[in-house]
């Protein structure tokens, strides 16, 4: 035996770093020869025989320890050659494969560099498992970063889940672990098993893992997610030439597995469930749908926002073919797709990204910086290189390999500030001695700025809920660089004013005009989300006072006042019909309610006819964030609960005027002043009986007067409807 009994006991125990200088071929120190050392399982008779060159010798290998490990020599070569392992095992079965231990790193020093610098932009195909060619040889390449390990080995089902069989090696001070295991095909389950700088063993599974088997398990697949045949082509080349800002956008947002269900237990999949949302959403007429998080996900009550596979979609619901599938029709039916993305924190789940090599690698070491407060959850150390193209890496991931339309960023206010939901003693002051976090905000930017140009017409939209400013100003003027943030202030006033009884609404008519004195700060998108359908909130049905009629008629106003108010809007699944109960994960959306009775079906067809509307005239999408776009006729009818607005293009050639009138009373004959001459055709009322309404409405349409009033030369009396929203378009004389 060549191998020192440390060496030996190095490989027995897969604590080596370097088991590529100990395994595979090696030249004999004084020249005489080469040696061959491989590590088996099962295996009775090995030997070594050359893959290419006939004049090489072929010799066999000598089992020198109990566990599998072989040693051998020859003194026919002087240089170490190409070869295979012929394996003989204890059933008489002998196979043929090239050695693991063979090959060269899968991994250049250019790819090194980039990473350790952050800026690595397709460093998902080089960390994590991958299906590729070595020296001609089909197999796996792993790589993963871990530079606190003491050792690694890959443990699978091809090893028996053994540490022995394929320790990594670890490329220079660069961190990353890296083999290369020749016939190991798609399908295969991994983890890392390594060895911490403490001697613990734990075993992780992989950060960059593209598929894994179903919870509670948690081992990643080996699968190849860039072979899917899209059709989408079209919508992607007309994609990239948009203009977010200037087109219509209303999103439906769908907790997938909750939305429609085969059965009480079991939801459908992706490939099952594309036909029926493209033919809903289509019917219905939104832009765009926006998925809850459906990146890997242990802990599905956390609907996706504890993320443990952030390159992987959630198995629960197919592979992510089927997933790449499901976006792909949508696309053709000329329907966008947004997911929840999750970069502000991730669970503590010892087998995932928490304290993954023994220390705290992707997190902070203090729990002042590193831990959330209200979570429990594990916040990223924005500042570490790797760590941050971790996450920008990932965002780019998802609009290359699944043709993501938009990234709607979740608890964006969480990683602003360094005091978010935190006592005076308990968060660690910036440098500069602030609050906020200098890192998390220099990855935002960078991360809106790779998304905006690596993928043009992706939306970024910020869940942010403070004062940050220019959130979405781009970042060379100093701001954060989303396209659109949630305006959570427009929310709550307008949820805080529609559950008040219409006769105290009169002293609060403010709660819907507020908006308006900071709209021109931010690019606004108006949310009525899932957080505002859960924990006790009821639904946005059951937030609406008075009886049943009445309930269901402020929700049209409501609904009606979202879409037509400046600002792109978005509705969470269930608000569309007047959902009745408050939603659960665990229970699918109450679609039999649509069979009940008119008014469930009226707010449905509302909102769809509303929704054609919209998208069909620019005067309510064109101009959103310019101030031409929007102005108030009279806002200042408080006692009578009626505001009036116009929206219109910014030459002012398509135009309409809305009226909104909050109180069960009609009224008739109340005058409302007209920016322009000619007719003002009514073309939408939520008062309609088609909508389970009281049908009141104006003949169609109303002529303006010359009788000055609200500042313009022209008026008409209109009808109002009780609890309604009424819109009219211009026609020029």
């Amino acid at each position: 035996m060549i191998l020192s009994a440390a060496e030996r006991d190095s490989l027995i125990n897969a604590s080596n770093a370097e088991p590529h200088q100990l395994l595979g071929m090696h030249p004999l120190g004084d020249g005489s020869g080469v040696v061959a050392r491989a590590y088996l399982q099962n295996a009775e008779k090995v030997s070594i025989a050359p893959t290419h060159e006939d004049d090489k010798p072929t010799f066999e290998l000598m089992r020198i320890d109990e566990s599998g490990l072989y040693e051998g020599t020859t003194d026919e070569a002087e240089k170490v050659y190409t070869y295979d392992l012929i394996i003989q095992d204890f059933q008489g079965n002998e196979r043929q494969t090239r050695d693991a231990y063979s090959f060269f790193p899968s991994l250049g020093e250019a790819d090194l560099y980039l990473f350790g610098e952050g800026n690595e932009r397709r460093i998902y195909d080089k960390l994590g498992s991958h299906l590729t060619e070595m020296d001609g040889v089909a197999g796996v390449s792993f790589a993963v970063w871990a530079p606190n390990a003491f050792s690694i080995s890959v443990v699978a089902d091809f090893n028996d889940w053994d540490g022995r069989y394929h320790p990594m090696r670890k490329l220079g001070t660069s961190g990353i672990w890296e083999l290369f295991v020749p016939g190991v095909g798609q399908g295969a389950h991994y983890k890392f098993e390594i060895r911490t700088a403490a001697g613990d063993v734990v075993l992780k599974t992989d950060p960059y893992g593209t598929f894994f088997e179903a919870a509670p398990k948690s081992a990643a697949i080996v699968w190849d997610n860039s072979q899917f045949e899209w059709s989408d082509s079209e919508w992607m080349e007309s994609r990239s030439r948009q203009d977010a800002l200037r087109r219509p956008v209303s999103i439906y947002e769908v907790h997938l597995g909750s939305w429609m269900k085969k059965n009480v237990a079991e939801s459908f999949t992706y490939r099952e469930i594309a036909p029926k949302m493209v033919e809903y959403v289509s019917y219905m007429g939104f832009t765009h749908v926006e998925f809850l998080p459906l990146a890997e996900h242990a802990y599905y009550p956390s609907w996706g926002y504890q993320v443990t596979g952030f390159y992987a979609t959630t198995g629960r619901f197919g592979t992510p073919d089927d997933f790449q599938f499901l976006v792909n029709a949508l696309h053709e039916a000329g329907i966008g797709v947004i997911m929840d993305w999750v970069p502000a924190h991730f669970p503590r789940d010892e087998w995932a990204l928490a304290q993954f090599d023994g220390t705290a690698l992707y997190e902070h070491e203090d729990p002042r910086q590193g831990a959330h407060q209200d979570w429990g959850t594990l916040i990223f150390n924005y500042g570490r290189h790797e760590v941050r193209n971790f996450l920008t890496a990932n965002a780019l991931f998802w609009c290359e390999r699944f043709h993501i339309d938009g990234l709607r960023v979740d608890a964006v206010a969480s990683m602003l500030y360094l005091d978010y939901s935190r006592e005076s003693d308990q968060w660690v002051p910036n440098k500069y001695g602030g609050r906020e976090n200098l890192d998390a905000i220099d990855f935002l930017r960078e991360f809106n700025h790779l998304v905006h140009t690596e993928h043009p017409g992706v939306m970024t939209i910020a869940e942010e809920s403070t004062a940050w400013p220019q959130v979405t100003r781009p970042p060379y003027i100093g701001g954060l660089g989303f396209s659109f943030k949630w305006n959570m202030g427009w929310m709550h006033d307008t949820l805080g004013y529609f559950k008040r009884e219409a006769i105290h609404r009169q002293y609060h008519q403010n709660d819907l005009t507020f908006a308006m004195l900071y709209h021109s700060n931010e690019n606004f998108l108006l949310p009525l989300s899932h957080d505002e359908v859960v924990h006790g909130k009821g639904t946005l049905l059951s937030r609406m006072p008075g009886d049943d009629w009445q309930r269901f008629a402020n929700l049209r106003a409501l609904l009606g006042y979202q879409w037509l108010f400046p600002g792109k809007q978005l509705l969470f699944m269930g608000g569309e019909f007047g959902q009745s109960h408050e939603w659960s994960e665990n229970r699918g959306v109450d679609w039999h309610l649509l069979e009940e009775g008119p008014y469930h079906r009226g707010v449905q067809s509302f909102l769809a006819d509303l929704n054609k509307l919209y998208r069909s005239q620019p005067a309510f999408w064109e101009s959103d964030y310019d101030e031409e776009g929007f102005y108030w006729l009279d806002c200042s009818d408080n006692l009578h609960s009626v505001l009036s607005f116009v929206r219109q293009t910014k030459n002012g050639e398509n135009r309409y005027l809305i009226v909104l009138h909050l109180t069960p009373e009609l009224r008739t004959h109340y005058r409302i002043g007209l920016p322009a001459p000619g007719r003002w055709k009514e073309v939408l009322n939520s008062d309609s009986a088609n909508y389970g309404g009281s049908n009141v409405g104006n003949l169609g349409g109303k002529a303006s007067e010359a009788y000055p009033m609200h500042g313009h030369k022209y008026s008409a009396e209109f009808a109002l409807p009780p609890l309604s929203i009424s819109v009219f378009e211009w026609e020029p004389e």
